[in-house]
């Protein structure tokens, strides 16, 4: 099965794909000199102390370029939680040091069903629901208790989606630039292939990502279409 095909009435459907940077700045770059397009929208994330910018893609799907946001303070006096998309860990700071890459994927759930309850029914395959904001932009989003990446059973490495539900029908798609940029496949890697995509079937989220086994480590690739022809993030 092709990594897009549509989504069935019970499926999940792609909502925007993370590239992790050390900066900003070196995110960007990286993702202009790949797609020939810079992301610029985006803002801060004031809970999780990061901040992003974005590129919108073809079909209401988008890009984030996350990073540690430097200027970021403690709200109210409360400790800070680690920050999403296991940007504390320090195997993922020695990774960036060798540059951004693409380091998840994040798989929106529509109304009517809850994301929220559906975690409470699920909470063994389904992280906590974390609410967030960005300027006028508000959602749930699932983040583990210590900021990793989604897994199941231990498996998981950026290659389960973490899940998001918007509080309104408003998209941060809707308010990008449009490009000429489209999504073609979405591709992983696993040392537990077999694993992973049980979860993926269980969630409704196989059709958006194929996933093939590995002896190595695992790994996301997205296939585009643009205006200069394919290209390759990794």
């Amino acid at each position: 099965m092709t990594a897009l095909t549509a989504p069935t009435a019970h499926s999940l459907s792609l909502d925007h794909l993370v590239v992790s940077a050390r900066s900003l700045d070196e995110g960007v770059q990286y993702v202009a000199d790949t797609l020939g397009v810079a992301p610029s929208g985006g803002g801060a994330h004031p809970l999780m102390r990061t901040h992003n910018r974005l590129l919108g893609l073809w079909g209401g799907v988008y890009l984030e370029v996350i990073a540690v946001d430097p200027q970021a303070g403690t709200a109210d006096g409360v400790g800070p939680r680690p920050r999403l998309f296991a940007l504390d860990d320090p195997a993922t700071q020695a990774r960036l040091e060798n540059g951004p890459y693409l380091s998840h994927w994040v798989a929106r759930v529509e109304r009517p069903k809850r994301l929220a309850t559906w975690q409470a029914q699920y909470p063994q395959r389904i992280a906590p629901v974390v609410p967030m904001t960005r300027g006028d932009f508000t959602w749930g989003l699932t983040v583990p208790d210590d900021g990793s990446f989604p897994a199941w059973q231990g498996a998981g490495d950026g290659v389960l989606p973490s899940l998001i539900q918007w509080d309104s029908t408003r998209h941060p798609s809707q308010s990008l630039a449009p490009t000429n940029l489209a999504l073609k496949t979405l591709k992983a890697v696993h040392p537990r292939a077999e694993l992973i995509g049980e979860q993926l079937r269980w969630l409704g989220a196989a059709h958006l990502i194929d996933v093939q086994p590995t002896d190595g480590a695992a790994a996301l690739v997205a296939e585009f279409e643009t205006p200069e022809g394919p290209r390759t993030l990794g």
